[in-house]
């Protein structure tokens, strides 16, 4: 019997040739797993109507974890129009598999860690090691949404909000609304897990970035909760930032700043900004976790003009494999992996054409892999 059980979900696009790049290395690096294939993504949606089927969900259950390609997504009118003749008209709406399966799972914590390899040519800066973590379940992408605005919202909201009555002029098919929700539960697991991670791995501050100046409510309560939860974490200072500044201040001095915790949308914005400071989203890996599973995906997206052709960069992929590794405990492993892949970035010999060079994404893959 294997040690471990990994659902092996390529998705769409490149999700496949990264995915491809991910074997290669794991089976160098021996890992004692059996790969379960699960289907996701765009090709699940027009065929089917659900890009993440019930069978899918079904063999999560029976693993320990997922790895993760890449998803196509793509707004409602789209969506519907790529179905199948026979699913169109049938009131199926496309929502994202990936967001979906945080919710379902309650994968509450979206973990990027953005650092600096020498040698990166897009560095920004060597000495940027920033980590983000993003609360992954709610706020603007839970999906509360209106379209058409229902006359019963209007009124109920205006009832308990006068500022709703300036819309009063705006007819219900000219308006949507879509719900920012932020919870106090929720807000406390994302700052306590952000300070865990800071003092376990020896960082100086973690910095809350928000608005709370002008989202008074939401924002407001994460701020609240990160000032309560810092107190028993004497040691480790809580910093406060606004999310226009901290985009700011992370271009200007990115070296001072080490955890960063936010709310989902914001998490998904800086978490981009700070990926392009350490190369770019070829780079950038992350972790969707929970208390009983994860899901770990690199966090560019299907790019399918170039699905197939193994162009894309596959250290992002990589770096997310790594931190699978971590959350099965094979720190060994993991700490191998990451020496491979800052040697085969620092001797810049094999590198993808983002990078500047020449090789395919199984090429970069084969020479981390000779590392091993």
């Amino acid at each position: 019997m294997p040690k471990f059980k990994i659902a092996w979900m390529p998705g769409d696009g490149v999700g496949n040739d990264v995915m491809e790049a991910a074997r290669i290395v794991l089976d160098k690096i021996e890992l004692d797993a059996e790969y379960i294939h699960a289907d996701i993504g765009w090709e699940f949606w027009r065929k089917e109507g659900d890009p993440l089927p019930d069978r899918t969900i079904k063999i999560l259950d029976e693993t320990d974890c997922a790895l993760f390609g890449a998803i196509t997504s793509k707004p409602k009118e789209e969506a519907e129009n790529e179905l199948v003749a026979e699913l169109r008209g049938k009131g199926l709406t496309y929502l994202s598999p990936i967001v979906r399966l945080r919710q379902l799972l309650n994968l509450r914590t979206n973990l990027r860690p953005c650092k600096a390899y020498p040698g990166n040519p897009l560095n920004y800066r060597d000495d940027i090691d920033i980590t983000v973590f993003r609360e992954n379940t709610e706020d603007l992408y839970s999906g509360v949404e209106f379209f058409p605005l229902p006359d019963d919202v209007r009124e109920t909201l205006k009832k308990h909000n006068k500022k709703m009555s300036r819309f009063d002029w705006s007819p219900a098919d000219k308006t949507a609304l879509s719900c920012r929700i932020v919870t106090a539960r929720a807000c406390e697991n994302i700052v306590r897990d952000a300070f865990e991670y800071a003092r376990k791995h020896g960082k100086k501050t973690v910095t809350v970035v928000e608005k709370p100046n002008v989202i008074r409510e939401t924002s407001g309560l994460m701020v609240r909760t990160a000032r309560r939860v810092a107190k028993g974490y004497p040691g480790i200072p809580l910093w406060e930032t606004n999310i226009d500044a901290m985009c700011m201040w992370l271009v200007k001095n990115p070296q001072d700043y080490s955890v960063l915790v936010t709310s989902n949308m914001f998490g998904d914005i800086v978490s981009d900004l700070a990926a392009q400071l350490v190369g770019g989203l070829g780079f950038a890996c992350s972790g969707n976790i929970g208390d009983d599973y994860a899901v770990f995906e690199p966090t560019h997206g299907s790019a399918p003009k170039y699905a197939g052709q193994y162009k894309v960069n596959p250290m992002a992929m990589l770096l997310t494999t790594k931190m699978m590794l971590d959350y099965l405990g094979e720190f060994d492993k993991s700490s191998s992996l990451e020496t491979a892949i800052a040697g085969v970035i620092k001797e810049g010999k094999i590198r993808t054409y983002d990078v500047g060079g020449t090789n395919t994404t199984l090429e970069v893959a084969e020479a981390v892999a000779t590392r091993l």
